[in-house]
């Protein structure tokens, strides 16, 4: 909870930004739907898990306010994987959907990687295939992940400038930290940094956080990172997002970002809230690959006349 004085001026305000991102992709879907059908995104959940409720409401309803068409696919928690992957399979073979996104995380018996790698690599809009995370390797990036496309694009928009920074990423994940330091290391505006990667198992991790001119927190531990394992003036971006339990709030529980606010708040230059940063700014991402896909989608069609 935040208990600190807050100068907006050190804000990195993730909504506001996605908001000026989401009108212009109402017009740029406007003008592509007038010359057939709108972008069509498909969302599968499988089981009742709240917070994925939350998430996919969120992107069913906003995919709709800027003129993409969606579906949403519930399926229950006890879903055999044959039948998850056999609905995939049907998505990837309609020329009517661009777009497929299947909410994570997913029940125990379900192989999350298995379900990644059966969406077809050019409806993969999440950008979780491994032929799109190696496209990015390769510099020559087709679907890029949601959440790091939309840090690197925050960091334009406060012209943090990356060249020649030393940008830590703490976390390893396939969705967020591999390909963030993927993007940051690449040749491009918001690359050609030094990246290193650390985690929850790396040694004196406050010793290798404290090196950042540019802390992106991507470890999935609530408040993990404190004041004292952050440089003065560094650029902190909290990619965190953790229901705690708290009795004095109206919901029995607060949302915590991987960033102990408080401590890390006066050290920064700049650093994202949660929520309001870095999340809107996903959501945001997914819109575009998706609009990316259908665009693709047609020019493909168009070929084959």
């Amino acid at each position: 909870m935040k208990t600190v004085d807050v100068a907006p001026e050190k804000l990195i305000d993730g909504k506001a930004v996605a908001g000026r991102i989401m009108k212009d992709l109402e017009a740029e879907i406007r003008s592509f739907s007038a010359g057939g059908r709108p972008p069509r995104l498909s969302v599968i959940i499988v089981g009742e898990n709240p917070a994925s409720q939350v998430y996919v409401g969120m992107k069913v309803k906003k995919a709709a306010a800027c003129g993409i068409d969606s579906d949403l696919i519930e399926l229950p928690a006890d879903t055999p994987e044959e039948l998850l992957l056999e609905r995939i399979d049907r998505l990837n073979s309609d020329r009517g959907v661009d777009g497929i996104l299947v909410q994570m995380p997913l029940p125990g018996h379900l192989d999350q990687q298995k379900v990644i790698e059966r969406i077809s690599p050019s409806k993969d809009v999440d950008g979780f295939h491994p032929c799109n995370l190696g496209r990015l390797a390769a510099d020559k990036p087709l679907f890029i992940s949601c959440t790091p496309l939309g840090i690197t694009v925050l960091l334009s928009e406060y012209r943090v400038r990356t060249e020649g920074k030393n940008v830590v990423v703490a976390g390893r994940s396939l969705i967020v930290g591999k390909p963030m330091a993927l993007l940051l290391a690449s040749r491009g505006k918001t690359g050609n940094a030094t990246v290193t990667i650390c985690h929850s198992k790396t040694e004196n991790l406050p010793a290798v956080t404290r090196t950042a001119d540019i802390l992106i927190a991507a470890i999935g531990i609530p408040e993990i990172i404190k004041g004292d394992m952050v440089r003065e003036g560094a650029v902190v971006i909290d990619v965190g997002t953790s229901r705690i339990e708290d009795p004095g709030s109206k919901k029995g529980y607060r949302i915590a970002g991987d960033v102990e606010f408080d401590s890390v708040y006066p050290r920064a230059s700049l650093i994202t809230p949660v929520p309001g940063g870095v999340g809107p700014m996903t959501v945001a991402m997914l819109m575009k690959n998706t609009l990316q896909a259908a665009v693709l989608a047609r020019g493909e069609s168009d070929a084959q006349r």
